[in-house]
């Protein structure tokens, strides 16, 4: 009983909150769709069963897209509690093989959130029009496609929306005081920098804040529509039926079908309710908007019919062109055409459902997309300039970043050339550890033997870390970890693949050295005990193994302070052999004094347990991480820059070495997204030409 109160309190707090964040937009979209749908020719046709036919369209839009379409099936087609475009994705790449990045691996399928609790689809058989797709690089390229530009729509409304709403919002003042237009126009401006303001401090905080604002809003605008509806037309009841549709389409002609822009402004942050998702909870969003938005809204659509059907001089003519009705439009198309996916390939739902499902709310969705085209050339461009702009972007990056990994596994070097070296590599081995980041989840990436070319020597102990992004939104901390072998155990060679969720930060801090030595000390452990990973000492490239890392100390090895930091003394004094020149370590030394957080990286030393092991190699294998931890930890970055040929089109020079380039250049280095200091890192350049 308890927990079903608490549950239930869990729920009304997170109804709660929405108010202050996800409905934000469809609750004012009452302030335009009006003046919007009789904006144009709709003028012409002032009678009581236009305006009941325009309210019948904007009660049955809302009760058919949001309050069906989306609270009853889009809903459920959450991400382990995510939503929006780029989670229906996830999920299709997670049920299917859509991905075009070839870096999946059986490993990620075993994480606890990649399939949902109880989901059986994973061993059923694939279907024709499943193996279709997967086996056709185009159809997954389109359905690519299709995601970035909804995405790109996303952001366009970003962009668009908040000025939009804000000056409608106030548009009043210019009709009911003596402010001139632009006077409003600062007020907004004003406005809009105080919303951006309080953006930084948090999710909740700002829910809480406008939550209030919105219940009082919903409430008023409510209370507005009942007196409006026994005050002005109780009648307007009738417009419910969708027979005032069929008279609303006879009467106007042409003029009607052009109005459904307007009317399409209802629905009007309708997805930001699914792409908000992962702030609540499902249930939460459905209680608000089926127990209180819904309703209120109803009541003042119908109220403002009431008032307009006695009072037709009374409708506004002002009108938006910069109104994203397309970019809304757009969006909504496109979740519809992926639900579909949805229910057949991860509901494991017959094809039947599918295509009734895209019939009955595609073919609603297309007329108001047919219509909604009409407002191109009167500022509807704007909408799709951006939207192609960003998309532009996106399809750029991922196209680029898809080559650049295709050509780092095509110049992978075999294992057999690496193993032919023997256990030095042929090469002099220091003291330390280097850490080898690439992108690749398998073999010995081209950037190790490029190093080793032009500098014939290396640290004892190499791992090679993977960051890798996998199609969930979050991995548990507990199951990020793979830890596996390349080569005999002599080689003292190790791969690391770091997993993280689309919507994961990323948590490697100062303690990402001390954790990873931690999981190849568990692994090794695991290993010898028949657990994980290859017992054969001559594998090649050895079986990976989920490293449980989080709170592993003492189980393995012991963590103390150095006794170089006890004593107050330099990293030079450490028992462990430093490679490097009196000039190196003075300067390491400033910089650390200059970098504290350096220092706390090194703050602390490694042992062995002080335990039986049944193989004496284990130990001896132990001692080799730890000391070639404590003398020196290395972080090797590859940049590989990719190049069209000088003989390739125009257009894919265009992209590769002007677009991709600028972007990488642009974004963010792999040396500030790991945090690694600048003194431990080395950068090692590889050309690659398309």
């Amino acid at each position: 009983m308890a927990d079903r109160r608490n549950r239930c309190n869990q729920v009304l707090l997170l109804a709660y909150q929405s108010f202050g964040l996800v409905f934000g937009d469809l609750s004012i979209s009452p302030l335009y769709v009006y003046k919007c749908t009789f904006y144009g020719g709709l003028r012409h046709h002032q009678t009581q069963d236009t305006i009941f036919g325009a309210f019948s369209l904007i009660f049955w839009t809302i009760t058919l897209l949001s309050l069906v379409k989306y609270m009853v099936f889009v809903l459920s087609a959450d991400d382990n509690g995510e939503g929006g475009i780029f989670a229906l994705y996830a999920l299709l790449c997670r049920h299917a093989r859509f991905s075009l990045l070839p870096n999946q691996q059986a490993a990620d399928e075993e994480i606890s959130t990649y399939y949902g609790s109880g989901d059986a689809t994973r061993n059923l058989p694939s279907s024709a029009f499943k193996s279709l797709i997967e086996r056709n690089k185009r159809s997954k390229t389109a359905l690519l496609i299709l995601v970035l530009v909804g995405t790109s729509m996303v952001i366009t409304i970003g962009v668009l929306t908040p000025a939009i709403s804000v000056s409608s919002s106030i548009d009043g003042l210019v009709a009911k005081t003596s402010l001139n237009h632009s006077t409003v126009v600062m007020i907004a401006c004003a406005l809009l920098v105080g919303l951006f303001v309080l953006q930084h401090r948090g999710t909740n905080k700002v829910a809480f804040l406008f939550a209030p604002i919105m219940i009082l809003w919903l409430l008023s605008i409510a209370t507005v529509g009942v007196y409006n509806i026994v005050t002005w037309n109780p009648s307007v009841y009738k417009a419910l039926s969708p027979y005032y549709i069929y008279v609303f389409f006879r009467d106007t002609g042409v003029d009607g079908w052009l109005s459904l822009g307007g009317i399409l402004l209802c629905i009007t942050g309708t997805e930001a309710i699914f792409a908000e998702l992962g702030q609540f909870t499902a249930t939460s969003i459905r209680f608000a908007f089926c127990c209180f938005v819904y309703p209120c809204l109803v009541l003042q659509y119908m109220g403002q019919a009431a008032f307009l059907s006695k009072n037709f001089s009374a409708l506004p003519t002002s009108f938006y062109d910069s109104i994203p009705g397309l970019a809304c439009m757009t969006l909504a198309f496109v979740t519809t055409w992926l639900m579909p996916l949805i229910i057949n390939f991860v509901w494991n739902r017959n094809i039947v459902f599918s295509v009734l499902f895209i019939l009955f709310f595609g073919t609603i969705e297309l007329v108001f997309f047919a219509s909604a085209l009409a407002k191109i050339p009167k500022g509807g461009w704007i909408t799709l300039l951006l939207s192609l702009f960003f998309t532009c972007i996106t399809y750029v990056w991922h196209y680029g970043s898809r080559k650049k990994y295709l050509c780092d596994q095509h110049n992978k070097v075999p294992m057999k050339s690496i193993l032919s070296l023997g256990p030095s590599l042929g090469i002099i081995k220091v003291p330390g550890m280097g850490l080898i980041y690439t992108e690749l989840a398998s073999g010995v990436p081209a950037t190790f033997t490029h190093f080793l070319t032009n500098l014939p020597a290396f640290y004892q102990v190499v791992v090679f870390v993977c960051c890798k992004t996998v199609p969930i939104p979050y991995v548990p901390q507990k199951e990020r970890y793979l830890i596996g072998r390349i080569g005999p155990k002599t080689y003292r060679m190790y791969r690391c693949i770091i997993r993280a969720g689309y919507k994961d930060v990323n948590k490697d801090g100062d303690d990402f050295e001390d954790e990873l030595v931690m999981s190849i000390a568990e692994f090794i452990q695991l290993e010898s005990e028949g657990y994980g990973g290859s017992n054969t000492d001559r594998s090649i490239d050895g079986r990976l193994a989920v490293v449980k890392a989080s709170n592993k100390f003492g189980t393995r090895l012991s963590r103390s302070i150095s006794e170089a930091n006890i004593a107050g003394s330099s990293r030079s004094q450490t028992t462990v052999t430093n490679s490097k020149s009196p000039v190196l370590l003075r300067l390491r030394a400033e910089y650390e004094q200059e970098l504290p957080r350096l220092s706390m990286r090194r703050m602390f030393q490694f042992r062995p347990m002080d335990t039986k092991f049944r193989q004496p190699q284990v130990k001896e294998e132990l001692f080799d991480l730890v000391n070639a931890k404590d003398a020196e930890v290395a972080y090797i970055v590859g940049h590989g820059h990719v190049k069209a040929k000088r003989n390739s089109v125009f257009v894919k020079r265009l992209v590769v070495n002007v677009a991709y380039s600028f972007l990488r250049k642009n974004c963010r280095s792999p040396a500030v997204m790991l945090n690694i200091p600048h003194i431990c890192l080395i950068k090692v350049g590889m050309n690659y030409y398309l």
